[in-house]
């Protein structure tokens, strides 16, 4: 069966399975993967796991090698120069007038591959800019617009919750958040209340939403009419995390306890 392990090219960056081969990996290893940007230095994010042949429909990338001390030092020189060409890039921004912020540069671990992540409001004519890059740095310039999800997660802050902010801090997957998420946890839809620093919806109403999602899969919805030994009525209300109801009888509002099951 194959080996797969999770993979992140940063701390705190998206994790990504690759294909194990024999190595014995444990979590925090430094490793050289195949990619298709090319040969990346990598971070081991996940435990190594056997899976089903047909669990992945593309066939994964290989883990290369266990990174050795010569690698690390390739690794350091490249975050190095990255740091500068981050800073140069910058300049040449500001001399072309571009209304664009570059947040960060990294270089693919051969070097063939020099990467700047950039925000802007609208779409952007970077080509002077990638052909002044290219010349100065002799390698293959990628400049990739993010969204302000992405900022959020690189500069960091507090959420309305007091906590540090959950892309800066552990998700690495800022996976798409609905408004259905909200409506699903009956929450008002009050952008102040469901949007976070970032001005998008809240990250965390996608993983809370799997709790709440199954917990009201046997519980009837608000308007629906409910109907038992003990009442019967329109229901007006709920508390999905403590399995409870609120249900107009015609006289009053009666709660009721549907945490045993029996309803």
């Amino acid at each position: 069966m194959p080996r797969i392990v999770g993979i992140t090219f940063n701390k705190k960056g998206r994790i990504y399975n690759f294909n194990a081969l024999d190595y014995k990996l444990e979590l925090d290893d430094e490793v050289i993967v195949e990619t298709e940007k090319g040969i990346q230095y990598g971070f081991v994010s996940s435990e190594v796991k056997e899976i089903d042949d047909n669990e992945f429909s593309l066939p994964l990338k290989d883990v290369i090698r266990i990174s050795t001390q010569k690698d690390k030092k390739i690794y350091k020189s490249n975050v190095e120069d990255a740091e500068k060409a981050l800073d140069k890039s910058r300049e040449i921004v500001e001399e072309l007038g571009l209304d664009m912020h570059i947040l960060e540069a990294s270089y693919t671990f051969d070097r063939k591959q020099l990467l700047f992540n950039f925000l802007a409001d609208e779409r952007v004519d970077f080509r002077e800019l990638a052909k002044r890059l290219a010349q100065i740095y002799k390698t293959r310039i990628e400049l990739r617009q993010i969204g302000i999800r992405d900022k959020a997660k690189e500069v960091g802050g507090i959420g309305p919750c007091g906590r540090v902010l959950c892309c800066n801090s552990f998700l690495t997957d800022l996976s798409g958040v609905t408004i259905n998420m909200a409506k699903n946890q009956l929450l008002a839809l009050n952008p102040t209340k469901i949007n976070g620093v970032c001005g998008r919806l809240l990250c965390c109403l996608n993983y809370e939403d799997i709790v709440y999602t199954k917990l009201r899969e046997k519980m009837p919805d608000i308007g629906d009419y409910y109907k038992s030994k003990t009442v019967s009525g329109k229901v007006v209300d709920m508390n999905v995390l403590k399995q409870k109801i609120y249900v107009d009888d015609g006289n009053n509002t009666v709660e009721v306890d549907l945490s045993n099951g029996k309803y």
